[in-house]
């Protein structure tokens, strides 16, 4: 298939302002009905009418291409953490982050222009088949004139000129149609958070300097590898890192021992709560192909584009919600997520459900606990709390919470097709206590 560049801005604008038209037209169409309706009926038609609107953006941020659909992706991620009606994020998670390859001889011309000088002067081949190609960017293998093997990731040309336009069409969509039904500062922290993470993952100086970062904290942990960057063949919009070893986690399930599956399973849980709470800094793109396992169940871990950094004392703060939870402080649970912002008044029916929101997502921290149930008892209970939240508009997300949770929901899906068993919370609490030992100054 011939590769189809994405549309003009002008074109893009066009097919937005339609389909704004479209999804405000149905939500103004169902609040007249809801008039003559009973509630029940009410609430199932608005219900539907938030599915079908976020249908009709998946299917148009997918047509636009480029930052379009990076952007509706993430958002399907954040909603996730927003408690609205599941099906809203699978509607919009069928935005996937794969699109067609560009041709080589359009990445060639951008490696050439940004490094100033033929590929032959800095790499001794590179494949013209891509690894991969996503919504922001094309990678390729290449190997560099001492024999090290190398990554090549290549912005897509023009794709940062769409972010902001792409970003704030499907806010107005999503307002517009009661898709994200909560209140302004809320939804305003929301695409804040996710224009500055996309931002970021647009700045390749940026993800080589994340990658040094990660490195070096993880130089020495013999479970763990991160690729290093190559600074002199790198530029804002072109970026050449290490090539790891190890397969997709679907062909290490296929032939890992179970000690080796248990290995990558604790070693991704240990890194993630040393990243959350002792560095503050954490890689927070955690989908299975961000991820490559060797055969002992040693993990590497790629694309550190979005990385969501923490300030300490906000950290101690969720900290003491986590440890509160665990121990079972319903008091002191209610007196962290009122200092947080989660909670911004006091409200016993909020607070209730908050409560039963932080024992469900506890419930794996509670002892020794196998993860890959099917059902999966966390998850169902997830789904019968998600729509009470709608209820509370006093109960609010704050922003660094969207990227923390979008992250721990990608790891506990990993762990699961891990089916890993463990004492999850005496390996969490360590780390806790530290963010709330450095929070108060003790040692």
């Amino acid at each position: 298939m011939a590769y189809t560049p994405p549309p003009s801005k002008f074109s893009r604008l066009a097919r937005i302002g339609r389909l704004t038209s479209k999804v405000g037209g149905s939500y103004l169409g169902q609040k007249v009905k809801g008039v003559f309706q009973k509630e029940e009926d009410r609430a199932r038609d608005t219900r539907q009418m938030q599915v079908e609107g976020a249908q009709r953006v998946a299917k148009a941020m997918g047509q636009l291409k480029g930052a379009a659909m990076k952007v509706g992706q993430q958002m399907a991620q954040v909603v996730d953490g927003m408690e609205l009606p599941p099906e809203v994020g699978v509607a919009l998670r069928q935005l996937n982050d794969k699109a067609e390859p560009v041709p080589f001889a359009v990445i060639r011309e951008e490696i050439e222009r940004q490094l100033d000088g033929p590929i032959s002067q800095h790499f001794a081949s590179i494949d013209p088949a891509p690894l991969g190609t996503a919504s922001l960017a094309q990678a390729h293998a290449a190997t560099l004139h001492d024999g090290q093997q190398v990554v090549v990731k290549v912005l897509h040309e023009g794709i940062e000129g769409s972010v902001d336009t792409d970003l704030a069409a499907l806010r107005r969509i999503l307002i517009s149609g009661r898709i994200l039904n909560r209140p302004k500062a809320e939804i305003d922290d929301i695409f804040d958070e996710v224009r500055d993470r996309l931002m970021e993952e647009l700045d390749y100086y940026q993800e080589a300097a994340n990658l040094e970062f990660f490195a070096d904290a993880f130089q020495d942990d013999p479970d763990i590898v991160v690729p290093r960057s190559h600074p002199a063949l790198s530029t804002e919009r072109v970026l050449t890192m290490d090539r790891l070893s190890g397969v997709p986690l679907d062909e290490f399930l296929k032939t890992a021992s179970p000690q080796a599956k248990h290995r990558a399973a604790v070693s991704l849980a240990r890194s993630f709560f040393r990243m959350t709470y002792e560095l503050l800094a954490l890689h927070a793109d955690p989908h299975e192909g961000n991820y490559l396992f060797m055969p002992d169940g040693q993990v590497g871990i790629l694309d550190f584009g979005c990385v969501k950094r923490f300030d300490e004392y906000w950290m101690a703060d969720y900290a003491r919600v986590a440890e509160a939870a665990i121990q079972g402080d319903r008091e002191a649970v209610s007196a962290a997520v009122l200092k947080m912002g989660v909670l911004t008044g006091p409200s016993p029916a909020a607070e209730a459900l908050l409560w039963s929101f932080t024992q469900t997502i506890g419930k794996p921290f509670a002892g020794p606990y196998k993860l890959g149930a099917i059902p999966d008892p966390v998850a169902e209970k997830m789904r019968t709390l998600g729509p009470k939240f709608l209820r509370h508009p006093e109960i609010q997300t704050p922003r660094d919470v969207l990227y923390l949770h979008r992250s721990l929901g990608g790891l506990y899906s990993i762990l699961c097709r891990l089916e890993a068993e463990a004492d999850w919370g005496a390996m969490l609490s360590p780390w806790y206590r530290m963010a709330i030992d450095r929070a108060e100054g003790r040692p």
